[in-house]
């Protein structure tokens, strides 16, 4: 292939993914180094509000559909929506944090900066949960939703707290080794939103990936926050004690573990090791 073969390619549609792991270590540092603390909280509480929308879009739209393939396609189309939202706007996510950071830290720009850093993991985690909560509350408050819909949503808490049944240490390990998959295809969501240079190409692999990790049904932090947080005000759900202890926090532990193992480490050794 000549020279002016390749000046008449087209421009290439997305970015490498060397490329978007540098991109999303960049993000982290700057996040993590210029946000003050009210900012990173308001970011994550934003973050919060869009899954929790994503998650009651999810349930409005598949609550009358008796096939189950079709149901969770729509769920997925409609959790997708809260999470592209969270890409749009530049709120700060939880699970896309927990890629950001670990790139950060692996290509050397946490060196030092440990306190902000970690600032920035937890009031993450927390002001998701805050904003998820905000956006329950004042679904209640304005009415709630309608028996169909309500029955789909328990149906999805109680598999969001299937873990709680198996109970001890195997019931744990297996929600966190769960959060650990969910973070795998979320966070791929995130790093693939980083690699296309168009909206539509943001959107695309968004849809796809989020729609295959609802599909899977593995523990998310912040979307046990948001369906959780959507059902307790209607006095059906399990108890925030429960919550918290079988299904948002080994999901955020295994979060965490999904997305530096299976998301920024392997992608951060395959380029250097083509560098």
């Amino acid at each position: 292939m000549t020279k002016d073969d390749l000046d008449d390619l087209p421009e290439e549609q997305h970015l490498a993914p060397d490329v978007v792991l540098l991109e999303m270590a960049r993000a982290g540092a700057k996040r993590a180094l210029t946000l003050t603390t009210p900012k990173v909280f308001v970011l994550s509480m934003l973050a919060g509000a869009f899954i929790a929308i994503g998650a009651l879009f999810s349930i409005l739209i598949a609550s009358d559909v008796e096939s189950d393939s079709v149901s969770r396609l729509l769920e997925g189309f409609g959790f997708s929506v809260g999470f592209f939202l969270v890409i749009l706007s530049g709120a700060l996510l939880f699970t896309e944090v927990n890629v950001e950071l670990p790139a950060t830290i692996l290509r050397g720009g946490g060196q030092g900066r440990w306190v902000p850093i970690f600032r920035l993991w937890i009031l993450a985690a927390v002001g998701n949960l805050v904003g998820a909560l905000l956006v329950g509350l004042l679904v209640d408050y304005v009415g709630g939703l309608d028996p169909e819909t309500n029955e789909l949503l328990g149906e999805v808490v109680v598999a969001k707290m299937r873990y709680r049944d198996v109970g001890g240490v195997d019931g744990y390990l297996q929600a966190v080794v769960s959060g650990a998959l969910g973070n795998w295809l979320v966070g791929m969501a995130a790093f693939l939103s980083v690699m296309g240079r168009t909206i539509i190409g943001k959107y695309i692999p968004v849809f796809l990936v989020v729609s295959a990790f609802v599909a899977t049904g593995f523990l998310h932090s912040p979307a046990n926050m948001a369906f959780i947080s959507l059902i307790q005000p209607t006095g059906a759900g399990p108890g925030w004690g429960e919550a918290l202890t079988w299904s948002i926090v080994p999901a955020a532990i295994g979060n965490i573990l999904g997305a530096f193992f299976l998301v920024a480490l392997p992608f951060w050794y395959a380029g250097t090791q083509r560098n």
